[in-house]
């Protein structure tokens, strides 16, 4: 076993402003996983037998103390990744929907299921946990994230081992803590500052922990989920994006490319479901580039503290260092940079909106995803072309078309291989709508009645009548 002395701490908060370590955090050592382990499984003995009204009151509660301390919470995570106050007070707001969501459906989203058989018979599938569950969240919505996961698991009776990413320690903490004020039992819940080896190692190999869900990059989610399949786990992967949003035509085109530009910025593009590529037709395509860059060079950096701040630093020193050799490389094989060729002379993971044309395949910028404001626009001179642009991609996470005619709109939604499509609308994260995408961007699905059909035991009960 590893001793703590043996262990170097990864868990840091580093404030991306100006890259200067703010607070350390102890990494544990394989025996604190191990109780860790223990203490869920024990937990969830009890957990589950609680009535569904007392598990669903903890989360009204939860929902209540989020909107509470939401100015503390916005914060926290402005230092640890970045995120202006403003925008973390927006995901705050979302995440006590998530919980007051799942508090106020989840009995309804439980109830059994009759099916139709003989008439001497009676059967049903009825819905019950499964037991302690590993989720593993990344930085980029530290507190969104984590209620995507833990509200149905938590409302169903199952219990959680949470690994942040190691640049939220204090967003992780305080999450742990909010649980234990609403009066969810100390171990249903449990903070682990644990390593990628111990989750291969310690947790996925142990009989006590029945599944995996992950959010993060292509890379993490492959090796997690080869590590689950080794073990018989269940694994619920939210992985990454390369969203097309194909404009056909508009009739205000300057509202539309405030739509496009929006979205796009938003988390200062460091969102898996942002619109990474804009696909439009060749008869507004150039007043939209036009426009777009005009919006993207208007960005300055501002305090991310500040109530009206619009432009955030990236997570970190090294997520800025990866965006720029990305956009380096599209550009030196031959895309045209309108815009973010000059980035700041500024410490810290401040960046420029980058807008790029020209982008074709075997460019980096085609094939990889640009965690960062990177706009990507795309001329296409019909429906089909747009459609096959749309789906030339090994992702397949969220989408978007819009079009003055709504049916045109609806035909050419319906070609796009995704998880989501949103016709006439930018994509957004609501606590009803399930969330997840097919193909290299993962699999399962989060929010909405979906989520609470993931870790459950779906258990088919037979009964003979007569």
């Amino acid at each position: 076993m590893t001793t703590q002395s043996q262990v170097t701490t990864q868990y840091k908060v580093v404030d991306p402003a100006t890259g200067q370590t703010v607070e350390e955090f102890p990494t544990a050592t394989d025996d604190q996983i191990l109780d860790a382990l223990d203490r869920s499984d024990k937990a969830f003995k009890s957990w589950r037998e609680t009535p569904i009204q007392e598990r669903t009151a903890v989360l009204r509660k939860v929902a209540e103390i989020y909107e509470e301390r939401s100015e503390e919470l916005a914060k926290i995570i402005q230092t640890e990744m970045g995120k202006a106050v403003p925008e973390g007070k927006g995901e705050l707001q979302l995440v006590s929907l998530i919980y007051r969501y799942f508090a106020d459906n989840a009995e309804a989203f439980m109830e059994d299921e009759p099916l139709k058989g003989p008439k001497n018979a009676e059967a049903f599938i009825e819905r019950r946990p499964v037991g302690s569950l590993l989720g593993i969240m990344p930085w980029n919505f530290p507190y969104y994230q984590v209620a995507r996961f833990a509200a149905p698991n938590l409302a169903l009776g199952n219990t959680i081992l949470l690994k942040h990413a190691p640049q939220c320690p204090k967003s992780a903490a305080v999450m742990e803590e909010i649980f234990q004020e609403a009066g969810l039992p100390a171990d249903a819940y449990i903070n682990i500052y644990a390593t990628n080896e111990q989750v291969a190692d310690v947790i996925l190999p142990d009989p006590r922990n029945q599944g995996v869900s992950l959010t993060g990059s292509e890379r993490a989610g492959s090796a997690v989920a080869a590590e689950a399949g080794r073990n018989l786990k269940k694994v619920v992967l939210e992985l990454g994006g390369s969203d097309p949003y194909i404009l056909l035509d508009t009739p205000d085109l300057a509202a539309t490319v405030k739509t496009f530009f929006g979205a796009r910025m938003g988390n200062t593009g460091q969102a898996c479901n942002s619109p990474k590529r804009m696909i439009v037709m060749d008869d507004v395509y150039d007043e939209f580039v036009e426009q777009l860059t005009a919006a993207a060079k208007e960005f300055t950096p501002e305090d991310p503290l500040a109530e009206d701040s619009k432009l955030s630093p990236l997570s970190s020193v090294a997520a800025k260092e990866r965006f720029m050799e990305q956009v380096k490389a599209t550009v030196a094989d031959g895309a045209t940079i309108h815009t973010g060729q000059d980035q700041y002379d500024l410490p810290g993971a401040f960046v420029k909106p980058v807008v790029l044309t020209d982008v074709r395949p075997g460019m980096r910028g085609y094939h990889e995803e640009l965690f960062g404001p990177a706009f990507m626009v795309f001329k296409v001179s019909s429906e089909e072309e747009a459609i096959e642009l749309a789906n030339d991609t090994p992702f397949g996470l969220g989408s978007a078309v819009f079009s003055a005619d709504q049916e045109k709109a609806e035909k050419v939604a319906e070609q796009v291989e995704a998880g989501m499509v949103f016709i006439n609308a930018p994509e957004q994260s609501r606590e009803f709508l399930p969330f997840g995408g097919v193909k290299r961007s993962g699999v399962g699905r989060e929010l909405g009645p979906l989520a609470m059909d993931e870790f459950v035991n779906k258990r088919l009960v037979y009964k003979k009548t007569n």
